[in-house]
């Protein structure tokens, strides 16, 4: 079944147009990588589902009922969830602090401690050090929190921004393993990610941007054998 559908979107940054009549759908269950250069879009196109940001033209759709006019607010309530990248924790906040401030929304706050739960038993290293503050913690456990954070949210889509930017390789490896747990328990996962190795790896299919547009699409197996994607992304 297709859970998000995103339809032909301009969006603009003031005058300056940075998705050009972009269209996508994510099916549920899966996990899709949007892979591109910097500049592509990828980062916008994330805060356009989550509507931090409104298109000029075209349409989103998540579950069948329309949400590009909504605001950001009641699309996390829909199931949308955004981990944005660079973490942006609240760093003088304990970690159980900073979980609990993703289950703010009226479908997720009856479940908090239930969730919790949940996210300590996927990420248990948040549980041995709940107490710890936030800014006290790695680059990689930091990145953990913020994944924690957005799953306190109950998503049925967690959108991912570049969550093993800055991570060295060991934690890296880290942040996939977690992010195919995720998937396997049943969230759906759209993830913007410059380990493109990774990342395709990890997902069903994936998306390529340039110039914010999409130009190509496909099985992520399929992605990762195409000689443009071998020479501009992988170096190969």
């Amino acid at each position: 079944m297709t859970l998000l559908e995103v339809n032909n979107i301009d969006v603009f940054y003031g005058d300056v147009q940075v998705i050009f009549d972009l269209s996508l759908h994510i099916n549920e269950g899966e996990v899709v990588s949007i892979i591109g250069g910097n500049g592509a879009g990828k980062s916008t196109l994330l805060r356009t589902i989550s509507g931090l940001l409104q298109p000029a033209n075209g349409s989103i759709t998540f579950d069948g009922t329309s949400v590009h006019n909504l605001p950001p607010e009641d699309i996390v309530e829909h199931g949308i969830v955004h981990v944005p990248e660079g973490r942006r924790l609240f760093s003088l906040m304990s970690i159980k602090d900073n979980l609990i401030v993703g289950a703010y929304n009226k479908r997720a706050t009856p479940n908090t401690a239930k969730t919790l739960e949940y996210v300590y038993s996927l990420l248990p290293r948040l549980y041995e050090r709940e107490q710890q503050i936030a800014m006290t913690l790695s680059g990689g456990e930091q990145q953990m929190v913020a994944i924690g954070r957005g799953l306190m949210a109950m998503p049925r889509i967690l959108m991912l921004d570049e969550p093993s930017l800055g991570l060295a390789p060991v934690l890296i490896k880290d942040i996939f393993q977690t992010v195919r747990e995720i998937a396997n328990k049943g969230t759906t996962v759209l993830l913007v990610e410059q380990d493109v190795n990774h990342s395709l790896n990890l997902s069903d299919r994936g998306y390529v941007l340039e110039h914010g547009r999409v130009v190509m699409e496909g099985a992520a197996k399929a992605l990762l054998k195409d000689p443009h994607v071998k020479e501009a992304y992988l170096g190969l």
